[in-house]
C-alpha cells in the first residue's frame, strides 16, 4: 500500500533532513517507556518500535538540543502507547470502557503532573470500621458498581502489563497517568508557563476526543465530513506535538500574533495535512484490522457513496489541494509576518516534511 500512497500524494516541497542522535534518542526513549511501565513484553515493545517515535521527533526537529529531542520523542511513544491500546485492544471500544482512564489521566493534566493529595478534605474523616450508609441494598445477584475496570470487564487484548508495570503501581490512570506526569513535569521545568498551559489544554482536547471515537465506535457510526475533520484535528495528537516542537524551537511570535486569523487557519491547516497523510497511509492496516470508521477514506466513501479506491483518491486530492494552499498561505505570511514568524514556520515545515517522510519509512502501517 505504502507505494499507492506515495504515488497519489504529491511530497511537500521541503528540506528533508533528520536529527544526528535519533538512533541513540530511540534506545533511551524505549528504556524510559519501558521505567514508566508503558510496555512490558515483547509485543507492546516491538509495537511501539515499529512506531518509530524517535524517527518522527528527529525529522521534525532536526536541530535542537538532546533534551528537546528526548522529550517531543517520548511525549509521542506516549500517543502511541494510548492510540494503540484504544484502538488496537479494544480500551476505546465504549465510553464506559474509556471513561476511567480518561478521568484519571484528566487528573494528571488538571495538576500539571504534580503529585495527587490523597488526604481527605479538612475538617472531614474517612470512616474505616464500617461502609458507608446506603439507601437500598445492593442486590446480591450481581456485583457492585465500580468505577474502575476489573479484570472481568478488561477488553479483548489487554492486559494488565500493557497498562502498569512495577514503576506506575498506584498511580492515577496507572502506567499512562505516571508517564503522562513525568512529561508535564519536565516541561514544567523548562519555566515556559504558556506552554505548559497549552499542552495541558491540547491533551486534555485529545483525551476528551477519544470518548468522541470511543461512542462512535460502539454505535458503529461514521461521522459527517465536517465534523471529522474538526475532531481529527483533536485525535491525531498533532496540536501537543507542535506545542514541544515550538518549545525546542525556541523563539515564539507573540499572543497578538498568534491570535492573528491567518495565523491560526494556516496552523489548522498544518495539522490538517498531517492527520490526512497519517489517514491515507494507515487506511490500508485500520481497514484489515478492523473497520473503524476514523479516517478520511471511510468518511468520504460513506458520505459520497463512491468505492474504496474512488475515495482514496478523494482524499489523496484533498492531501494534495491542501498542500498546494498552505504553500500559498504561508508565503502570505512570510511576506508580511516578519522575523518573528520564521522559527514557527519552521516548525510546520518540518511537520509537514517528517510526516510524509516518516510514512514511507516506518512499518507502523504494515
Amino acid at each position: 500500500m505504502h507505494s499507492f500512497n506515495v504515488s497519489a500524494l504529491l511530497e511537500p516541497p521541503f528540506v528533508s533532513r533528520r536529527h544526528a542522535a535519533t538512533d541513540g534518542v530511540a534506545a533511551e526513549s524505549t528504556e524510559w517507556a519501558r521505567r514508566q511501565g508503558l510496555i512490558e513484553g515483547g509485543r507492546a515493545t516491538a509495537r511501539l518500535h515499529r512506531a518509530g517515535a524517535a524517527e518522527l521527533a528527529g525529522r521534525a526537529c532536526p536541530q535542537v538540543s538532546m533534551a528537546q529531542l528526548r522529550l517531543l520523542t517520548d511525549l509521542l511513544s506516549w500517543l502511541f502507547v494510548m492510540d494503540d491500546v484504544c484502538d488496537d485492544d479494544g480500551l476505546g471500544s465504549a465510553p464506559a470502557t474509556l471513561a476511567p482512564t480518561i478521568a484519571a489521566l484528566l487528573d494528571v493534566l488538571d495538576r500539571h503532573g504534580a503529585p495527587a493529595d490523597r488526604s481527605p478534605p479538612a475538617g472531614r474523616t474517612v470512616p474505616t470500621s464500617r461502609p458507608a450508609p446506603t439507601d437500598r441494598a445492593i442486590p446480591t445477584s450481581r456485583p457492585a458498581p465500580t468505577d474502575r475496570i476489573g479484570p472481568t470487564s478488561r477488553p479483548a487484548g489487554i492486559r494488565p502489563t500493557d497498562h502498569a508495570g512495577p514503576d506506575s503501581r498506584g498511580a492515577p490512570g496507572g502506567a499512562l497517568g505516571a508517564a503522562l506526569a513525568d512529561l508535564c513535569r519536565r516541561v514544567r521545568d523548562q519555566r515556559r508557563p504558556t506552554l505548559l498551559l497549552r499542552l495541558v489544554s491540547q491533551l486534555r482536547a485529545y483525551l476528551l476526543a477519544l470518548l468522541w471515537e470511543a461512542a462512535n465506535r460502539e454505535h458503529r457510526r461514521v461521522p459527517g465530513v465536517a465534523e471529522y475533520r474538526q475532531m481529527r484535528r483533536h485525535t491525531g495528537g498533532v496540536r501537543p506535538s507542535l506545542t514541544l516542537t515550538d518549545l525546542a524551537y525556541g523563539r515564539l511570535p507573540g499572543p497578538t500574533r498568534r491570535v492573528d486569523p491567518a495565523v491560526i487557519a494556516l496552523d489548522d491547516l498544518a495539522v490538517d495535512l498531517v492527520c490526512w497523510c497519517n489517514d491515507l497511509f494507515s487506511y490500508r492496516k485500520e481497514q484489515d484490522t478492523a473497520a473503524d470508521p476514523h479516517n478520511l477514506v471511510t468518511v468520504l466513501a460513506t458520505q459520497t457513496g463512491r468505492g474504496e479506491a474512488a475515495a482514496f483518491q478523494l482524499a489523496a486530492g484533498w492531501f494534495n489541494d491542501g498542500l498546494a494552499g498552505y504553500l500559498v498561505r504561508e508565503a502570505a505570511l512570510v511576506a508580511h509576518g516578519g522575523p518573528a514568524l520564521t522559527p514557527y514556520l519552521a516548525a510546520r515545515r518540518s511537520w509537514l516534511r517528517a510526516t510524509y517522510d516518516w510514512s514511507v519509512r516506518v512499518d507502523r502501517y504494515v
